[in-house]
C-alpha cells in the first residue's frame, strides 16, 4: 500500500517553531519531487514549499520565505518541514504530497493528478 504519512503537528506560541515529517512507505521517496501544502478553514489549499526529488532546488511560498525549511533524506525515506517564528495565521491542516516531476513545484495541479498524498497534521499557533 502507498503511503504518506505526516506527523509532528500540533499547538505552539506565536515565535515558536515546529518541524512536520512526511514519511513513505510502501515505495520510495527518490523520484519524487515533494510538495507541503496548506489548508486554513474556509480558505483554498496553497503551497508553502517543495523539493526536487535530489534535494538541490526548493521554492517557498513568499509568506514563508526565511521561516520555513524543507529538507529531505531519501535514505530514511522522508521529508521534512522545519517551521521557525510561526504565526497565528500559519494555522492550517499540513499536507505533503508526491508526484514523479522533473522539477520541484507549488502547484496544487501538479500533485493532483497521478501524485500521493497524505492525511494532513494540524498545525496552530495561538497564545
Amino acid at each position: 500500500q502507498l503511503q504518506l504519512v505526516e506527523s509532528g503537528g500540533g499547538l505552539v506560541q506565536p515565535g515558536g517553531s515546529l518541524r512536520l515529517s512526511c514519511a513513505a512507505s510502501g515505495f520510495t521517496l527518490d523520484n519524487y519531487a515533494i510538495g507541503w501544502f496548506r489548508q486554513a478553514p474556509g480558505k483554498e489549499r496553497e503551497g508553502v514549499s517543495s523539493i526536487n526529488k535530489y534535494g538541490s532546488s526548493t521554492n517557498y511560498a513568499d509568506s514563508v520565505k526565511g521561516r520555513f525549511t524543507i529538507s529531505r533524506d531519501n535514505a530514511k525515506n522522508t521529508v521534512y518541514l522545519l517551521m521557525n517564528s510561526l504565526k497565528p495565521e500559519d494555522t492550517a491542516v499540513y499536507y505533503c504530497a508526491a508526484a514523479p516531476l522533473r522539477a520541484e513545484s507549488l502547484w496544487y495541479s501538479d500533485y493532483a493528478s497521478g501524485g500521493h498524498w497524505g492525511q494532513g497534521t494540524q498545525v496552530t499557533v495561538s497564545s
